[in-house]
């Protein structure tokens, strides 16, 4: 019975948080925000940090808001966390040269930039999947709160290549990502979202 309820106890991997780091949630977080999410580190110091939610997939596509987008195949945008959550944000692959004023925050992924830049960019044609992810609101923290829910175990932390982080879309990234742990997390993939409905 003991070695039963090891399984079920939630334990993070001790990885420290870095920009371009992955947060995982653990698999019982009833968060509405934070549920089954992945979180792309994009900022991280003794401040605070600043991320997005990467498979959170809204209903909106970009497409309705910005007109001169209306005739193009629709442009998903993910729920990006709690934060701001009337504001648009981006990341991409593009680099600062294509787009101008583009942050880079690990290698080969960006932070914003000349948004003219990138719908120039975008209505001409080029393909944004894997390329470029829509963001409403960010997910942040103040000082050292990221250090205590890791602490208290509500994420682990991870690494995704960019293609990886530019295609995700789902709960099937969480699982993937959890999995890609090994171990002790490949189980936690497959934990129900309520074990008590078990």
């Amino acid at each position: 019975m003991a070695q039963y309820n090891k399984i079920f106890k939630i334990t993070h991997n001790n990885v420290l948080p870095e920009k371009g780091h992955i947060l995982i949630s653990e698999p019982f977080l009833q968060d509405v925000y934070f549920q089954r999410s992945v979180v792309l580190l994009v900022e991280h110091d003794k401040k605070g940090s600043m991320g997005f939610v990467l498979n959170k997939k809204l209903e909106m596509k970009l497409n309705r808001v910005i007109p001169e987008f209306e005739n193009l195949p629709d442009i998903p945008v993910y729920l990006g966390g709690p934060v701001a959550s009337d504001r648009l944000f981006f990341i991409h692959s593009l680099g600062d040269t294509l787009i101008p004023e583009a942050v880079e925050f690990s290698k080969g992924l960006y932070m914003g930039g000349d948004f003219d830049a990138l719908k120039r960019y975008i209505l001409a044609g080029h393909k944004l999947e894997g390329k470029v992810k829509f963001f409403l609101g960010y997910s942040g923290w103040t000082e050292n709160q990221l250090s205590t829910e890791i602490n208290q175990d509500a994420w682990v932390v991870g690494e995704s290549s960019c293609n990886k982080v530019m295609l995700a879309e789902d709960e099937s990234f969480w699982k993937a990502s959890l999995s890609g742990l090994g171990g002790r997390y490949k189980t936690w993939s497959n934990f129900p979202k309520d074990p008590f409905l078990n």
